[in-house]
């Protein structure tokens, strides 16, 4: 009878899952703004066709944000299922709720690395070469919620200069996503701001990945007409997240799908992860923690 009933209890289980799998309707995909949202569309677009086909969803929904505290707070709110964001996103995400999301996989650069860099750029006929050249400029960061175009530059650039950010440079402000920028380091807005690349590759195409190599790519940039002032330590690749309100067999074809997408359309992934990367590796919260560790330290829960 104890074997029956525990037969009985484990269908039951088995059923249940399969129920909440089947409830799952629609997924949503949240665009964090880092670029414009048509492109942020386009560039998702692939995915979403291809990730609906593999989960048997009847709809996959693309939600673009102007900033990355919409996705952000949608992934915490449960309105958004899927993001890839940087890893401070993730943070501060953790930071509120660490049972929100899992970050299950990231991507490899051209390199074969888990990695990728904070770059600060300023216009080739500025004359600033060197961060010494912009003490008492004007700088300007993507996003208080970016790896690359905030946190690291915040944690990073006081060991070189010797003093905070805020005492180091006149102005500090937020360009509004990395494209914008850099489109307002062009216009003179700011006199240098940090955005993010591969940092390896050619130059001249904005090396092989990166928000540069998007601008590039897409006719928005001439590399010859911006200087690299700054670089950063090794950042690690920011994760492809996934709401822990899907359910756990939903996520297991989730996960499925984005692992067999550079085998199965190399284009789609390279356009989604913004340049010729390779593949996906699988991560985990430790993974991430040097960055929630330095989030909390410099930004706070």
């Amino acid at each position: 009878m104890f074997r029956k009933t525990m037969l009985a209890a484990a269908t039951l289980s088995l059923l249940a899952g399969s129920a909440l799998a089947q409830d799952v309707k629609v997924l949503r995909i949240g665009l964090d703004g880092s670029e414009n949202e048509a492109d942020q569309i386009r560039n998702t677009q692939c995915v979403a066709d291809g990730l609906k086909a593999a989960t048997g969803v009847s709809e996959v929904k693309l939600f673009p944000s102007p900033n990355y505290n919409g996705v952000i707070q949608g992934l915490l709110g449960g309105t958004i299922d899927i993001a890839s964001m940087g890893a401070a996103s993730y943070a501060a995400i953790a930071l509120k709720d660490d049972k929100a999301v899992d970050p299950i996989l990231t991507y490899t650069g051209s390199d074969g690395s888990s990695g990728y860099y904070s770059i600060m750029i300023a216009r080739k006929d500025s004359g600033i070469k060197t961060l010494a050249d912009l003490k008492g400029k004007k700088i300007g960061f993507a996003d208080p919620d970016s790896t690359s175009g905030y946190l690291v530059p915040n944690v990073a650039l006081p060991k070189e200069i010797g003093m905070p950010v805020k005492q180091y440079f006149s102005e500090t402000g937020f360009g509004g996503g990395h494209e914008n920028l850099v489109l307002a380091v062009l216009d003179k807005k700011f006199d240098a701001g940090t955005t993010f690349g591969s940092g390896v590759g050619k130059w001249e195409e904005g090396y092989s990945g990166g928000n540069l190599h998007q601008m590039v790519a897409k006719g928005n940039l001439d590399m010859d007409d911006i200087v690299q002032v700054w670089k950063s330590p090794l950042i690690p690749n920011g994760p492809l997240m996934v709401s822990n309100k899907v359910p756990a067999d939903m996520k297991a074809k989730v996960k499925a799908f984005f692992m067999e997408l550079p085998k199965k359309n190399l284009a789609c992934f390279q356009s989604f992860t913004q340049g010729k990367n390779k593949d996906y590796i699988e991560v985990n919260p430790a993974f991430y923690q040097t960055i929630v560790d330095a989030r909390k330290s410099v930004i706070g829960g």
